[in-house]
C-alpha cells in the first residue's frame, strides 16, 4: 500500500477505503449469519450495521499499509445460541470468503464492462479484486483462528474434529505465524501455498 501511494495517490484513494469496506463487510457478514441463525450477541453489541467504525480494528487498519493484509473485530458469536454449534458456526466462518467472492466478482464486471480512459482506475480496481479474492481464500485456510478451521472442524468426523481443535489451540497461532513469515527469498510459505489457487480464480473472474 505504501508503494501504491507513492505511486499513484488517485490509486491508493480508492484502494484504501476499498479495503477497509471489503473487511468491514466481511465481518458484517459473519454477525448477519450469526444472527439469521439465532444468535442476538451480534446485535446485542452493535454489530449488525454498515458503519465500519464497529468492525475495523486499528491496528489492523494499519497492517494494511505495510502488508497485503488486514484485519477486523472478531465477529461476537456465542455457539450455545446456535441450534446445531458445529454446522451453524461453520456457515458463519464461511460467510466472510462469501462476500468478498461476490465483491471480487462485482468488480470483474464492471472490469469487463466498462473501458475506463484512466490508468490508475483500472489498475485500483484490480488492485481492490485481487485483494478480494487473497481475503477470501487465506480466510478458508484450515488454521486456526482463520475461518478455515472452523469449517474444517465441521466436515471432520466428530472424534477427529475434538483433536483437530485441540491441537489447533495450542499451536494454531504458532503455523499461521511460520506460513506468513517470509523466507530467504522474501516469499512466504502462505504466499506459495495460495497463490495458485488466487490466481486460477482471478484468472476466471477476468
Amino acid at each position: 500500500m505504501i508503494g501504491l501511494l507513492q505511486n499513484s495517490l488517485p490509486a491508493f484513494l480508492i484502494v484504501f477505503p476499498g479495503l477497509l469496506l471489503a473487511i468491514s463487510l466481511h465481518e458484517l457478514a459473519h454477525c448477519w449469519v450469526a444472527d439469521q441463525l439465532g444468535d442476538p450477541t451480534p446485535r446485542a453489541k452493535g454489530r449488525l450495521t454498515l458503519d465500519p467504525r464497529a468492525h475495523l480494528d486499528p491496528l489492523g487498519v494499519v497492517a494494511i499499509l505495510f502488508t497485503p493484509f488486514g484485519w477486523g473485530k472478531p465477529a461476537p458469536y456465542d455457539p450455545y445460541n446456535l441450534k446445531d454449534p458445529v454446522r451453524d458456526s461453520a456457515l458463519i466462518a464461511v460467510a466472510g470468503a462469501v462476500v468478498n467472492l461476490i465483491i471480487a466478482i462485482i468488480l470483474a464486471i464492471i472490469l469487463r464492462l466498462t473501458n475506463f480512459p484512466f490508468l490508475w482506475l483500472n489498475f485500483a480496481l484490480s488492485q481492490l479484486l485481487t485483494t478480494n479474492v487473497l481475503l477470501a481464500v487465506f480466510n478458508l485456510i484450515p488454521v486456526a483462528p482463520l475461518d478455515g478451521s472452523k469449517v474444517l472442524s465441521a466436515l471432520l468426523p466428530k472424534k477427529t474434529a475434538y483433536e483437530y481443535e485441540k491441537f489447533m489451540d495450542r499451536f494454531g497461532i504458532l503455523i499461521l505465524l511460520l506460513l506468513i513469515f517470509p523466507t530467504r527469498n522474501g516469499q512466504s510459505p502462505l504466499m506459495l501455498l495460495i497463490s495458485p489457487l488466487v490466481n486460477l480464480i482471478i484468472q476466471i473472474l477476468l
